[in-house]
């Protein structure tokens, strides 16, 4: 397992704003969190977004905020290693966890992750605010791995949030009371951009900053599921924001910083590395 960034790394994270981890977590990681994906994908939490429940192919499936009642994606937060890689990246003193989002596309899925950045999604604001998506099985960029605009977290934009998924579904009809400036149409013009993306083994970890432009292709693949886990972290700088169109799974009310300060003791959003 990669405990420790180099500083090749953490230089190529500031300047381009995705790097590759390669083994990112233990095998044995990789095999309890399919076991969960499984678990979900037959049982879905109240914050499930399903477009096609129980169709083992073109299906695109996600779920999150599994970890105050899931203690394999609890013990996996507190255990992993991913918090101490975030802080790392972020050259943050800690590493606060916001949530666990388990990426999942059965063989065939046509439906594309479109492309968003994902910091007007969620109520914070900073600049030491990530994600490590871990694979929990292969897959190349045609498969639904990850692609990003390379440095497009440094234009300081602010993009509107896109709807994922299925459209009606209550779990993301929020996104919709959001502002912003619309994301640009980065498919239809994608020589215009400077496109990154990564082919990915089970265990490897993509670590990326929360103001990213990014997004995922269907699956090409007729044979093979992609799945992932993203936890998302936050540093030093990540203070309270809550605004229209923010993800409802942590409220003020169970935040005891004001809006616009910064995070003290949140049980909600516990602390889970210090330098």
């Amino acid at each position: 397992m990669t405990t420790q960034l180099t500083d090749s790394q953490i230089t190529e994270f500031k300047a381009n704003g995705a790097i590759l981890i390669k083994n990112a977590v233990d095998p044995d990681w990789v095999e309890r969190m399919n076991k969960v994906v499984q678990n979900q994908l037959d049982h879905p939490s109240r914050w499930a977004n399903d477009g096609s429940p129980g169709n083992p192919q073109n299906r695109m499936f996600t779920d999150r905020y599994l970890w105050q009642h899931n203690e394999e994606i609890k013990a996996y937060i507190y255990q992993s290693g991913c918090a101490q890689l975030a802080a790392q990246a972020m050259q943050s003193s800690t590493a606060r966890f916001y949530f666990d989002h388990l990426l999942v596309k059965e063989p065939g899925t046509s439906a594309v992750t479109p492309w968003h950045q994902d910091v007007p999604y969620w109520p914070f604001l900073g600049k030491q605010i990530c994600s490590i998506w871990v694979a929990l099985t292969d897959a190349s960029v045609a498969e639904s791995s990850l692609e990003f605009v390379r440095g497009s977290h440094l234009t300081r934009k602010y993009y509107m949030p896109e709807v994922f998924g299925t459209k009606g579904n209550p779990n993301v009809t929020w996104t919709q009371a959001a502002k912003g400036e619309p994301v640009p149409p980065i498919e239809e013009n994608r020589s215009a951009y400077d496109i990154i993306g990564f082919d990915v083994a089970p265990g490897d970890g993509i670590l990326f900053s929360a103001w990213i432009l990014h997004w995922a292709p269907g699956n090409a693949s007729l044979t093979k599921r992609r799945a992932a886990l993203s936890t998302r972290w936050l540093g030093d700088d990540a203070i309270w924001h809550p605004h229209e169109g923010a993800d409802p799974t942590v409220t003020q009310d169970q935040i005891s910083a004001a809006p616009g300060k910064p995070l003290d003791n949140e049980p909600a959003l516990p602390c889970i590395w210090k330098a």
